[in-house]
């Protein structure tokens, strides 16, 4: 060998311990970083880098250590050694940082003497949750399945619900430290594209140490975030997101989360369950005229009450109103303090019951709820029509499907509730009013919140306070679907027809 290629030989042996102890440094005191060296080639020096646990080792000895050391190499190139490896997942970088990106997202990085880059192959495994229905978006009929923390598995699922290429996934990237994945998903042709740049400008924007679920995106992205109304939709469910999607909106996707979001929304798709659209329309509309029915006795009702009881008694038959001073007489509380009471006490129960374990977290929610209630209505705290009140504004808040939209009416419920017994129905009609008012001024993604109703879109109010047969709605949402408004032929109601006179 001459000095030249010795000279050669030192230097280029220096840049290899050079990138180790760049790697070494980095990875300092991390217990599952793995670095191995190889000699390939003869006496090519090599360096392996993996990280225990995200790596499929088998498949790398398989893929990548056991052709390197078995196929002979005169000369060593990257094209060479892609024809050697028998991973198709391959490419080259130069820049550390994305090594070390890679790495972190299970994949295996290859250092080679004389190889100016790195060459890193895709191989990851690690532990993941199995497919399962959504236990807070369960449903009688429909899909059973729902999205899990892994990136790739909610992506496929996506693709597997709209097979054309119009469906783009935009990859970017979030957090400091946690480099979060984040996917943000629209229908090319059918999504407004203003609203897809205004949805990545705000991503983009978003600087913090790390993103460890879906709801740090949707802080930061929101219009209004003093509001307690959620100006971003959330779901487990791909079909619900694919419906959103073509209606024009955007769904965003977040490793490490089951949770999507989707905006831009409004208020009235809060309301709306998934399975209004995979059952008859007469009963699915009559599903959600209750659903309405019962938001409004969820936020209303102990309101109502407390105004009656304490200003306006003579609306009450005189029969009724006995019976309810009959079994106050011994209450030793305003009307106002026993509502408090026990909406305090009923709110306490509720969350007790989600944080405990499942097998007794429903036994002790309800089992609680009837023994303190009928152990305070004894004692003489509260009184039986009271009790009564409060169940049944329990029971109305379990009918909103959206947990998000439920939580807030639960919340607003107590300013109401001060005001109707410091003013009597004036009160409420006045909380009423300040409750439309803020959402006539509330935005998602500069899309109104009320829309269809305010502004009023009549061609869009066939899917809002009731749900048209699937072949009366040609049309998407205006104000996302503009581009492409029809979603359907009118051949399908001359179908409809010929069948009927068949």
């Amino acid at each position: 060998m001459t000095n030249k290629q010795s000279s050669v030989q030192t230097s280029v042996s220096s840049e290899l311990k050079l990138n180790k102890l760049t790697l070494e440094q980095i990875y300092a005191r991390s217990k599952d970083v793995k670095l191995r060296s190889l000699q390939i080639a003869g006496q090519r020096a090599a360096l392996l880098l993996s990280i225990d646990g995200l790596v499929d080792e088998a498949l790398t000895d398989l893929h990548l250590v056991s052709p390197l050391l078995r196929e002979p190499m005169e000369t060593v190139s990257f094209e060479q050694l892609k024809s050697i490896v028998t991973t198709a997942d391959l490419h080259t970088s130069t820049d550390m940082n994305e090594v070390v990106h890679c790495a972190a997202n299970g994949s295996v990085i290859l250092f080679v003497d004389q190889l100016d880059s790195a060459l890193i192959a895709n191989l990851p495994k690690w532990q993941q949750r199995s497919i399962e229905e959504p236990a807070a978006e369960s449903v009688i009929r429909g899909p059973r399945e729902g999205f899990t923390e892994t990136m790739s598995v909610n992506t496929s699922m996506m693709r597997r619900k709209i097979k054309h290429p119009a469906l783009k996934m935009l990859a970017m990237q979030v957090g400091r430290f946690t480099k979060t994945e984040v996917a943000v998903v629209f229908i090319e042709g059918i999504a407004n594209e203003s609203l897809v740049e205004e949805v990545k400008l705000r991503i983009s924007k978003i600087d913090i140490d790390g993103i460890l679920e879906s709801g740090y995106i949707e802080g930061f992205i929101e219009d209004h975030p003093l509001s307690p109304f959620p100006q971003i939709q959330v779901s487990e469910r791909p079909d619900v997101v694919s419906a959103a999607l073509l209606e024009g909106k955007i769904g965003i996707l977040v490793d490490g989360t089951p949770f999507c979001l989707i905006a831009p929304t409004t208020f009235f798709s809060l309301l709306q369950s998934p399975e209004d659209y995979y059952q008859r329309f007469i009963i699915s509309t009559f599903i959600r005229w209750l659903r309405f029915l019962f938001l409004f006795i969820s936020l209303l009702l102990p309101s109502l009450y407390v105004a009656i009881l304490t200003f306006h008694q003579e609306m009450v038959p005189t029969s009724l109103l006995l019976s309810i001073a009959k079994s106050r007489e011994e209450i030793p509380f305003p009307a106002l303090i026993e509502a408090l009471l026990m909406e305090i006490s009923f709110e306490a129960l509720r969350e007790a019951g989600v944080r405990l374990p499942k097998q007794v977290g429903s036994a002790v929610s309800i089992v609680g709820a009837l023994v303190i209630g009928q152990a305070a209505t004894s004692a003489g705290l509260v009184s039986s029509p009271m009790v009564m009140v409060v169940a049944i504004t329990g029971i109305a808040s379990f009918l909103l499907p959206q947990y998000s939209a439920g939580i807030a009416i639960r919340v607003l419920r107590f300013p109401i509730m001060f005001l109707a017994g410091m003013f009597g129905l004036l009160g409420l009609m006045l909380g009423i009013i300040a409750i439309v008012i803020h959402l006539c001024s509330l935005r998602s993604l500069g899309v109104p919140y009320l829309q269809p109703v305010a502004p009023l879109k009549w061609s869009e109010i066939k899917d809002t306070l009731m749900r048209f047969p699937i072949w009366a709605m040609r049309t998407r949402p205006s104000l996302t679907g503009r581009t492409n408004l029809y979603r359907q032929s009118k051949t399908n109601r001359k179908a409809q027809r010929k069948g009927d006179d068949a």
